[in-house]
């Protein structure tokens, strides 16, 4: 996948700091100019080839809002903002993602997550006169999420990712490829920036990979040779997927 080429607009010197700094961290995203208001913005973007757009809300002389309503073809837009009352404005623009200030580095990476999913799963459809297995194939292959650990960011293929186990304030991801990564996340903000259509809660503490399930009874599901217990709260959703008696 071609790096995301990025543009960041927002009045406030720090902010722009911060979104630079996460940015820096992702080899994935480029950035291809910084602007402190929607003027300078709009002669970048009829220049430059924008991907992605990280957008503040309430500046001077056009609200980022009513920025996104003027361009015909906009890119992706993710919100960054420190009101919240235009939340509701973020959803009918259909924007990526809306960030509230201060913004975190786990926060910025899932919304960054949901835009290379998309990237990806958009390179996958271009391909013409090809299977939906063989489509499918190539999305799972070249999928992927980033990870901060030991100071560096890690890339996990999902392809490889056989489950998640959540330890407190952390998760380890278990993959086919290297040791357990250890991550300062929370396993519901990991669900997330997971495929829906792949993985599997079955557990408060514990998400599977789907396709990466050996064997099942009524209370556990068994992946690479380890038996990861089915919770009474996700028994019945588990069930229903694997086709789990009730005796």
């Amino acid at each position: 996948m071609s790096p995301i080429r990025c543009l960041l607009v927002d009045d406030e010197p720090p902010a722009l700091t911060v979104i630079e700094s996460h940015i820096s961290m992702i080899d994935d995203l480029l950035i291809v100019g910084t602007c402190h208001n929607a003027i300078q913005a709009f002669s970048v973007l009829q220049s430059t080839p924008v991907d992605l757009m990280f957008l503040d809300i309430k500046m001077p002389k056009l609200l980022g809002t009513d920025f996104v309503r003027s361009l015909r073809q906009p890119p992706k837009v993710i919100f960054t903002t420190a009101y919240r009352d235009y939340a509701l404005d973020g959803f009918e623009l259909d924007v990526v993602d809306y960030l509230l200030k201060p913004i975190s580095f786990e926060r910025f990476l899932r919304a960054v997550s949901k835009v290379m999913r998309s990237e990806s799963t958009l390179s996958n459809s271009l391909q013409p006169d090809v299977s939906s297995a063989v489509e499918k194939a190539a999305e799972s292959s070249t999928s992927f999420l980033y990870f901060r650990s030991d100071r560096k960011m890690v890339k996990v293929f999902i392809r490889d990712i056989l489950y998640v186990e959540s330890l407190k304030d952390y998760v380890k991801i278990v993959t086919t490829s290297a040791r357990p990564l250890v991550v300062k996340q929370s396993i519901s903000s990991l669900e997330e920036m997971l495929p829906d259509n792949g993985f599997l809660r079955i557990h408060r503490s514990y998400i599977v990979a789907i396709d990466k399930i050996t064997a099942y009874t009524p209370t556990y599901v068994d992946v690479s040779g380890q038996e990861l217990p089915i919770g009474r709260l996700y028994h019945k959703e588990v069930g229903q997927l694997l086709k789990i008696g009730t005796e």
